[in-house]
């Protein structure tokens, strides 16, 4: 049977790849500590459950408009805009099944077979994949070590656009970023906005952990000057409700781009279903203490995590403001215990301690000149007292 070639042009989400290996290893009668994937094993608020609940008995369980229901996209175009310091109207948002389908339908509106869009590596290996799936040139464009964590290699940025030769449509922007857990600095946000001002080129703003912050404020790109008419935001509601598996998001866009997804909508999934929309509407405009609860226990979980990891020899770890990941580099580390690969480091750290973490490779090609190895932890699914013990595990046999 002949398949459709440009399949082969799809990637995946590689965190789930490494949760196989894991999972073959605790069948094995292992203990496993789940540090390589970001879901969260919170409950969802019980006010928003219940909320579904009443929305099953009340009968909402059919079709519902491809955009979503008013009563949602009321509340997003407020709480967003608020947030933000900007206006948006219902007919800015478009209710997804989840922050992903925002990227694929993203890349659909804007970019044409051949054209190029920017974005982030190491980064979320769905824009690669979203990107070449639908024909695109993928640019991705890199980061540079800083004393308190990354920072976007502006020059490099740059020149790929100079490079392209005019083919540049987009750019994606994943502030308070996945895997790196950095944020940019105003003046790097500033820079991104005339880059895209001066070039033309239509954003989005992966915004999943604007709220996922334990110090400091969020700013939204979409505020600067001259962004909000090119800028599409990506909103989800897994991350601040622990609603993962719920799949309930947005895409926040200018008029004519709503429209488009909207329309993609009804060709793919037809809507979002109807009794999670009402559950997101009581997330929304309901009581916050559920969110507060969950976004102060990832905090104690980011402190149980860095500690530990800091007295690690020869690993370096910044300690994020946001997101629920921390990215050290594992480099003169994996020199002391004579590892050159990363991967069979992470690897041999499985075995020896059932510590399971990503590595750079995870999220996106490795770019060329890069020499230093870093790894990926996601303490998002793991209790502080569950952290300490695989971390201190961890300590044990690289010390050993």
């Amino acid at each position: 049977m002949a398949l459709a070639e440009r399949l082969s042009n799809l990637g995946t989400e590689t965190a789930f790849a490494v949760s196989l290996a894991a999972a073959d290893w605790a069948s094995q009668g292992n203990r496993v500590y789940p540090f390589h994937l970001g879901d969260i094993n919170l409950p969802t608020p019980a006010n928003i459950a219940e909320a579904m609940n009443v929305a099953i008995a009340e009968g909402k369980t059919g079709y519902c408009p491809a955009a979503g229901i008013m009563p949602l996209r009321e509340a997003l175009a407020h709480d967003v805009g608020r947030r933000r310091g900007l206006r948006y109207e219902p007919a800015n948002v478009v209710v997804q099944p989840g922050g992903k389908p925002v990227i694929g339908k993203f890349v659909q509106t804007v970019m044409n077979p051949g054209e190029a869009v920017l974005y982030p590596n190491p980064g979320y290996p769905i824009y690669e994949s979203m990107i070449e799936y639908y024909g695109g040139q993928s640019l991705a464009y890199r980061y540079v070590q800083t004393d308190t964590g990354f920072a976007i290699d502006l020059e490099h940025l740059r020149g790929l656009i100079a490079a392209a030769g005019g083919r540049v449509r987009a750019i994606i922007y994943n502030n308070l970023q996945n895997p790196l857990g950095c944020e940019s600095t105003p003046q790097e946000m500033q820079s991104i906005a005339d880059i895209a001002i001066e070039h033309d080129l239509v954003v989005l703003a992966d915004e999943a952990y604007f709220e996922m912050r334990y110090s400091g404020d969020s700013h939204s790109i979409a505020a600067l000057p001259g962004m909000q008419e090119r800028t599409v935001i990506l909103y989800t509601f897994s991350k601040k409700f622990a609603m993962t598996g719920w799949r309930l998001g947005a895409a926040v866009a200018p008029l004519p781009i709503a429209e488009s997804i909207a329309k993609l909508n009804t060709n793919d999934e037809s809507c979002t279903t109807h009794f999670v929309q009402a559950a997101g509407v009581e997330g929304i405009t309901g009581p916050a203490d559920g969110a507060k609860a969950i976004l102060d226990e990832l905090r104690r979980r980011r402190d149980a995590a860095w500690d530990e990891l800091a007295q690690i020899d020869g690993l370096v770890c910044p300690k994020p403001d946001a997101t629920f990941y921390v990215f050290p580099k594992v480099t003169a580390l994996m020199a002391r215990m004579g590892f050159t690969d990363v991967s069979e480091f992470a690897t041999a750290a499985l075995r020896h301690t059932g510590v399971s973490f990503c590595t750079r490779k995870h999220f996106g090609r490795p770019q060329p000149g890069e020499q230093d190895h870093f790894v990926r932890f996601a303490y998002s699914g793991l209790s502080v007292a569950d952290i300490q013990a695989g971390l201190a595990g961890l300590r044990g046999w690289t010390d050993s």
